[in-house]
């Protein structure tokens, strides 16, 4: 309940683009929040979380209420097959790009790990990604952009969606 409050009070401040000081030079665009919102179908998750405690949890559950399809990524969880919101969980980018095309790659992933996953993301020609809120790698944004990825960082797709009247994917 507390992210649902948290993502409320955030989501309808209209500042998203520029919420946070720790983007330094990076600056969202309105535009593209829109479209990987609009336009992304499939998300694989990187780091979700069985612990309902953690955002990448409640993140998860509540993308999928609103239409997308999310695939968890955690190693240790899928060395254990787990199951997570109905969703069978991977030990990596490539193990799902097998089987799905990705439209958005996630990352709940620490700002110093991050790089390593959208570098993922362009191997398995996904359309976007999306660093958390918390989460902020330029360098990695910037290599993503040169690949023709869509970027997002430093915000949550769950806390800007219903500020900008997106309920889910078209």
């Amino acid at each position: 309940m507390r992210w649902k409050l948290l993502a409320f009070a955030i989501g309808n401040n209209r500042r998203f683009a520029n919420m946070s000081s720790k983007l330094g030079t990076w600056q969202n665009d309105d535009e593209v929040i829109r479209r990987v919102l609009k336009e992304s179908k499939t998300i694989a998750l990187v780091g979700a979380s069985k612990n309902t405690a953690r955002a990448s949890n409640h993140v998860m559950s509540a993308m999928q209420q609103m239409g997308y399809k999310v695939i968890p990524i955690n190693p240790g969880l899928a060395k254990q097959n787990e199951i997570l919101h109905g969703e069978k969980v991977y030990p990596d980018l490539q193990s799902v790009a097998a089987e799905y095309t990705v439209d958005m790659v996630d990352i709940f992933r620490a700002s110093n790990a991050a790089g390593q996953f959208v570098d993922e993301a362009i191997a398995i020609g996904a359309k976007s990604v999306w660093l958390q809120l918390g989460v902020v790698d330029e360098e990695a944004g910037k290599r993503a952009l040169d690949a023709n990825l869509l970027v997002v960082m430093d915000t949550c797709p769950l806390m800007v969606a219903p500020a900008m009247g997106i309920s889910g994917p078209d």
